[in-house]
């Protein structure tokens, strides 16, 4: 049974503006950047979240001098308001979808792997069945595309579940989990070396995803349990189009899963170097929300996804 004091709180206080307030101060931290965002005056804005407040009677943010800070309130708030928010505009793309028939727009986060080959391969399958329907892309860390996912930002991910604390809140299909090799340019001096040491891949420049990422944290561990300082001569990137590119004619070693680059090397243009990582990153796989209804252009990315990991997968 729902709990009646709620039911009045929503219904008698909670507003789509102040929603959309919520929302814009979680990203700005700033009642003035917010109120801009949200084409309120600053003194609309803080009435709005006075009433909020008065109606919870608890504070949702610490003014500062410059800027509001979400309290633990604030950001179960932000976080439930960019939900609702989101539920909306899926409702809405929903029913254009019934109107004009099976269009509309999916939105997809993945992490590296997966975008170069079985989120490209889905896609394909998806606008071979369903060519109306628009898709964005975006590849970042399973920490942000989960937070993100959360705020109501994407329709599905590809990536881990890796907080627990969240994790009751999604469904979770796993696809594979990613072995890791040490790719470099093809006429790299350390390609077909016999007994490659570790101490010198630690002295070699390398492209690294950015700190706090699990890969990087787990080679930064390889190195000191060895011993050995990490790489310092580094540049940071997700960004695979900069990788390939960054390899041939240097001397930088990346470390990433063959199937990424396997077009490089077949085209003899990358090598994988004689070092057994030992490094295979946790399954990832589809992740939706619990109980959310996915609009028809999402489940129709869903089902191709879920054929197109069949295919390359479970052969």
């Amino acid at each position: 049974m729902s709990d009646p004091r709620s039911d009045r709180f929503v219904r008698s206080h909670l507003k789509t503006r102040h929603l959309v307030l919520l929302v814009e101060l979680g990203r700005h931290r700033s009642i003035l950047h917010a109120a801009q965002a949200a084409n309120l005056t600053q003194p609309a804005a803080s009435k709005l979240l006075g009433e909020i407040e008065h109606a919870l009677n608890v504070q949702l943010f610490e003014r500062l001098p410059r800027g509001v800070v979400p309290t633990w309130y604030g950001e179960v708030m932000i976080r439930r308001a960019g939900t609702a928010l989101a539920e909306m505009d899926a409702a809405h793309q929903e029913v254009m979808e019934l109107v004009s028939g099976l269009s509309g727009r999916v939105s997809i986060g993945t992490v590296l792997t997966p975008s170069a080959g079985l989120v490209t391969d889905a896609v394909k399958l998806l606008k071979h069945r369903t060519a109306k329907v628009q898709v964005s892309i975006t590849v970042d860390t399973s920490k942000i595309l989960v937070e993100r996912m959360r705020a109501g930002e994407f329709d599905l991910v590809i990536g881990r579940l890796l907080d627990s604390n969240v994790a009751a809140e999604f469904n979770f299909e796993p696809l594979t989990d990613e072995p890791h090799s040490l790719i470099a340019a093809a006429d790299h001096p350390f390609v077909g070396r016999q007994e490659l040491q570790l101490a010198e891949l630690a002295r070699e420049p390398w492209v690294l995803p950015p700190a706090g990422s699990i890969l990087r944290d787990r080679l930064t561990s390889m190195f000191l349990s060895q011993g050995l300082e990490p790489p310092t001569e580094v540049v940071e990137t997700l960004a695979m189009p900069v990788v390939v590119n960054l390899l041939p004619g240097s001397r930088m070693i990346a470390a990433m899963p063959e199937e990424t680059v396997r077009p490089y090397l077949d085209a003899g243009l990358l090598a994988v170097l004689p070092w057994d990582l030992g490094l295979r990153m946790d399954m990832y796989g589809i992740v939706t929300r619990k109980r959310h209804r996915l609009s028809p252009g999402a489940e129709a990315m869903l089902v191709a996804l879920r054929d197109a990991a069949q295919a390359r997968y479970r052969r």
